[in-house]
Parts: C-alpha cells; structure tokens; sequence
C-alpha cells in the first residue's frame, strides 16, 4: 500500500469515527433532555379536590367539572352530594377540599363558622312538587303549612280529588329542607314522613308516589313531577329576583379558611362565572338578584 493509500484510508477512518462519535452525543443528548422532561412532568403535582354536600347544588358543580379540567389538567375534582351540613362539617375539619351548602355557616353551628370561608356562587329556589296525577296547581301558604303538619290529610280538603296525601321529607341536615322550612311554612313543626337523603331520590319517590307532596330545588325539577304556584305565585327564577317567591336561598362553596388554594379558588371562580350554564340549570346569578339576604333572614 503506497503512503498516499494509507493516508486516504485513516482519513476515511477517521470520519467515519467522528460520525458515530457525534451521533452517540446526539442521542445522549436527547435522551438527557427526555428524562428531564419527564422528571419536570412527574414533578408537576395533581391538586385532587373532593366537592361535597348540598344536593340542590350538585348540578350545578358537576356540570362544569369537565370543561374545568380539560383546561386545568393539574387539578382533579371529584363531586358528590350528602347535604349541606355534611359539606360544611366536612370542610371545617378538612375531610374534604370544598363543601357545597344551601346554607349560611353560621345557619348549621357557630362553631363552624369561624373555620370556613364562604363564596357565594348562586341563589336557587325551592319549590313544592306533587305527583302528575294530582288534580291541584297551586296552594296557599296557610294550606302548604297544613299539609306538612299533618292537618290537611287529602287532597280534596284543597280541591283536589279524594286521595290520601303522602308527605315526604328530605333528611335533618338537608339545607334544601332548612330553606324549605324557614322560608314556606315559616318553621311550623313538619309531620313525621319518609325522608330521603338526595334530592334525585325526592324527584324519583314523588313521581312514583300517587298523591304524594315534597320539594326541592329549581335546579332538581323534572318533567316527571309538578311545581305548585303559592298564593298564585308561580315558582320561577324570575319572581326569585324580585323576592316575590320568598322560598330560595344562596349556593354557597366554602373552603378552609386558612388553607384555601389556588386551584380551589379557579374552580370556584369558574362555577360562578358561568351565567349560561347557570340559567340552563335553573339557578341565578348572583348580579341578577334584585333584593339581598343575611343569615338571619333580613331582606334589603
């Protein structure tokens, strides 16, 4: 081999050398650059949040969950119901993130209270819901009072036809039956009844019921059910804007007082912003009330 030889094959060598040395680093460098993504990725914690409580409120926040995390894909939400006191129970001592309530802290303990913080996100009605088959529309507050006490037995003592009326109430706890009992029979003592934990299972257990009566939320109203007018007043959101149908309360999201985060407070956010939504379900905004109301009842 002559030297010209020899010096052309160790510079052919020598390229070739240089090659596979640069893509060995190349692909070092990628995979170093690949697993700090990954670390950078594992390292990005998922905040989980627990919504429970208020079933009148539940809608409403399971609604806006999936549209919430798709943006929000660090934040995981899980939404269940339980009645308002057991969502402002829970959130006090930190059994859970948020705690849906159709009432005021301060309405269930003033123990509670100073532990949570409240964001109001809505106002719901509550309304009186009979079986389809009942032949009546609306009622007096003076005969609504009657039923729930157990003075008025049936159905045609308040024109409709003879049938026994089977009253059904929702649990002790149920903000829903707070607001229900304040505000429509003015705390008149409620005639002992079957009671059900959920709003969904009142809806079902009336219209499965002849003759039966209960209530619940605008938000839970269904076609399989009737709303009863009050004094000629029908239940609308627009007659709970101007306080003309008195049986409605705030939906109120509380969190821990001194440890509400961010994440808590977007989805909070997003809850109430929400006006489409909102309305679709029967709720109001709360800019869309005309008339305020304080824990104790008074309106201005």
């Amino acid at each position: 081999m002559s030297k010209v030889q020899y010096k052309e094959n160790f510079m052919k060598k020598t390229l070739l050398l240089s090659v596979a040395a640069a893509s060995i680093f190349a692909l070092a460098a990628c995979g170093q650059k690949s697993g700090d993504a990954a670390k950078d990725s594992s390292s990005a914690k998922t905040e989980k949040i627990t919504v429970a409580g208020s079933t009148a409120l539940q809608p409403l926040v399971e609604a806006n969950v999936e549209g919430f995390t798709q943006d929000n894909t660090n934040l995981q939400i899980t939404v269940q119901g339980g009645g308002s006191g057991l969502g402002l129970s829970q959130v006090s001592t930190g059994a859970i993130q948020i705690g849906n309530s159709d009432l005021f802290a301060e309405e269930k303990s003033k123990d509670i209270a100073p532990k949570v913080k409240d964001h109001k996100v809505a106002v719901v009605g509550f309304a009186p819901i009979v079986n389809k088959e009942t032949k009546v529309d609306g009622l007096t507050k003076a005969q609504l009072k009657d039923i729930f006490s157990g003075k008025i037995t049936n159905w045609k003592e308040v024109g409709g036809q003879d049938q026994k009326i089977t009253v059904i109430n929702r649990a002790e706890g149920s903000g829903t039956r707070f607001n229900f009992e304040k505000y429509g029979l003015d705390n008149t003592q409620v005639v002992k009844a079957s009671e059900q934990d959920s709003s969904g299972a009142v809806v079902q257990m009336v219209s499965q019921t002849p003759g039966a009566i209960s209530y619940v939320a605008f938000s839970n109203i269904k076609d399989t059910i009737k709303a009863l007018e009050i004094d000629d007043v029908k239940p609308t959101e627009a007659n709970v804007a101007k306080n003309e149908w008195k049986i409605w309360s705030y939906e109120h999201m509380y969190t821990q007082k001194d440890n509400t985060t961010e994440g808590q407070e977007k989805f909070i956010k997003a809850v109430t912003s929400n006006k489409t939504l909102l309305e679709k379900l029967g709720y109001l905004a709360i800019d869309d009330m005309k008339v305020t109301r304080d824990q104790d009842g008074n309106v201005k």
